[in-house]
């Protein structure tokens, strides 16, 4: 890399608009959404799709809520051509859904267009001519008046195509190619040139997309090209502003949600991104952050993990799992303070008058897009006492006691520590089983016990303890069950504990609620120990606590 880059890379230039508007602004409608997986997102394909998996994607957008889909590039060869013909044919177009289709300022390319269209209800043609000075001297070697002059000769086959295919509601869209890095005054030169000629009206308006071809400066300079254009362009009533960026810069999307605060009525893009080099504007991303400040987008994303199984599919490309609100690990905590504040969060929304979303570190709910609470916390070595806990609330009803969850952590994080791995839930269990819970692997297990009451009120408990292949007898006398099971414990195996702390409650609803009760106990040395039992019976959970924490202190 250079020291000095300043001496290869010129600077962007700013736009002039000191009385701009936008900044202030905010996004409280949805825009149009096209989809341009079908055309842009397949042309960045290795290997493009076929007409099995175009027929998928593009029922997948109809699903989604989007309704007009860029479904192709009808004179680049005979496989779009086919496809978009057997499309209009077969009838699977929906009535709201209005197909387009891309072509270039070419008479052959257009009349090629034109024709694979034959039979539509309504289209939308999409013409370009890339318009910026790198094109017109590079590329090209054209003037602007030659530029402008191809967009003009675009236009008018454009109208005398459409003109001969009554039939078919035609509605047009113009790009003046390259538009974030070309003169913005020159860009409305050409577009009021493509107006002239198609004479479009308020209730039969032109498409003016304006792309951010290759994203070479920061979103507000493309906020200030478009509120600049809509200030300029003639008509303005009778234009869609629409908005088509590329993630060059890794801001796509925010240079989209600027453009709309800047005027625009229109976003173009694929569905989680996918694009030529850096990808173009992800418009799951774009509604997702719209509906997290209440805004309802219009696009049905309620089943996130069915529509990145398709794309997938189709696309033959991965979805990252930090991908903003798709990715397999974007809703995951593992950090232990992460995980500490999630939980109280969830804890708190149960307790809250209302219905809005407050949970610390989630900014949606992972519920409103199909995904359980399941993998809200995962727990590996960084993991802290707040994640196992939601991890045994969520996979098997228990809700531990503070000193109960610090006390597993130091278990779990010695386990993640020689694991060296993420544990999943069945680790957990299966080490809180050893733990805490009683078992073949204990000294004493519960055989049958009996519960009566004394004259004076005091509880008596009779119980038979296997130890060592033997059945034992245990009884005492306390003022509570457990205390009684406590004196039994002591006469009947030595073993001498104070209750520090105790606590029940229930697992699950109905016929199949359980019990469980965690018991906190000093033993004579003056260590804590803990046990823990579940049962069906309150009663029984209590004494299996008990007997758990016997166990521990032996």
């Amino acid at each position: 890399m250079l020291r000095d880059p300043s001496t290869k890379y010129r600077p962007f230039p700013t736009i002039d608009l000191p009385d701009r508007q936008w900044p202030s602004r905010r996004i409280t409608r949805p825009p149009i959404w096209l989809s341009t997986d079908m055309r842009d997102g397949n042309q960045a394909l290795i290997d493009p799709m076929d007409a099995e998996k175009k027929t998928r994607f593009f029922d997948l957008i109809v699903k989604t809520g989007i309704k007009e889909v860029e479904v192709g590039f009808p004179a680049s060869g005979a496989t779009d051509f086919d496809y978009i013909q057997n499309l209009v044919r077969s009838g699977r177009i929906p009535a709201d859904v209005t197909p387009q289709v891309l072509t270039q300022s070419r008479r052959d390319l257009i009349e090629t267009t034109f024709e694979s269209l034959r039979g539509a209800p309504r289209a939308i043609v999409h013409l370009y001519n890339a318009v910026s000075p790198a094109w017109r001297k590079i590329v090209f070697g054209m003037s602007k008046d030659e530029i402008r002059q191809i967009a003009i000769d675009g236009a008018k086959i454009l109208r005398d195509c459409a003109a001969a295919q009554p039939d078919t509601d035609w509605r047009f869209e113009y790009s003046p190619e390259t538009f974030s890095t070309a003169e913005v005054d020159f860009s409305v030169e050409v577009c009021a040139a493509v107006m002239d000629v198609l004479q479009p009206t308020p209730d039969k308006p032109i498409v003016f997309n304006l792309p951010a071809t290759v994203e070479c400066a920061t979103p507000n300079v493309y906020a200030d090209q478009i509120e600049l254009f809509g200030r300029m362009i003639p008509n303005r009533d009778a234009v869609i502003i629409s908005l088509h960026t590329h993630n060059d810069r890794g801001t796509g999307v925010a240079a989209a949600e600027l453009g709309l605060m800047a005027g625009a009525d229109r976003v173009e893009g694929c569905l989680l991104g996918n694009g030529e080099r850096t990808g173009n504007c992800d418009l799951v991303t774009v509604a997702l952050n719209m509906y997290t400040q209440g805004v309802d987008p219009g696009l049905d994303l309620s089943d996130i993990d069915g529509l990145i199984k398709t794309v997938e599919y189709c696309t033959s490309l991965p979805v990252h799992p930090r991908h903003a609100y798709a990715g397999e690990l974007v809703y995951t905590s593992f950090s232990g303070s992460h995980q500490d504040a999630i939980k109280k969060g969830f804890t708190a929304r149960e307790r809250q008058n209302d219905d809005f979303w407050e949970i610390p570190y989630l900014p949606i709910d992972p519920a409103d897009l199909g995904r359980s609470y399941e993998a809200v916390i995962r727990v590996n070595s960084q993991s802290g006492k707040g994640g196992v806990a939601w991890v045994l609330e969520q996979d098997k009803g228990l809700r531990l006691p503070k000193r109960l969850q610090a006390d597993f952590s130091r278990h779990v994080q010695g386990l993640a520590d020689a694991a060296a791995r993420e544990l999943n839930a069945d680790d957990i269990w299966r080490l809180f089983e050893r733990t805490y819970l009683a078992g073949d692997w204990d000294r004493m297990t519960l055989q049958a016990y009996d519960e009566t009451r004394a004259l004076n009120g005091d509880r008596i408990f009779a119980g038979s303890i296997a130890e060592g292949g033997a059945v034992k007898s245990a009884s005492g006398r306390g003022n509570g069950l457990i205390s009684s099971v406590l004196a039994g414990i002591r006469e009947g195996f030595g073993i001498e504990l104070e209750v520090v702390d105790y606590v029940e409650h229930a697992i699950g609803h109905g016929t199949d609620v359980q019990a469980a009760a965690y018991v906190e106990c000093r033993t004579a040395g003056g260590s804590t120990v803990w046990g823990v039992g579940i049962d069906e019976d309150v009663a029984t959970a209590s004494v299996r606590a008990v007997l758990s924490a016997a166990n521990r202190a032996d």
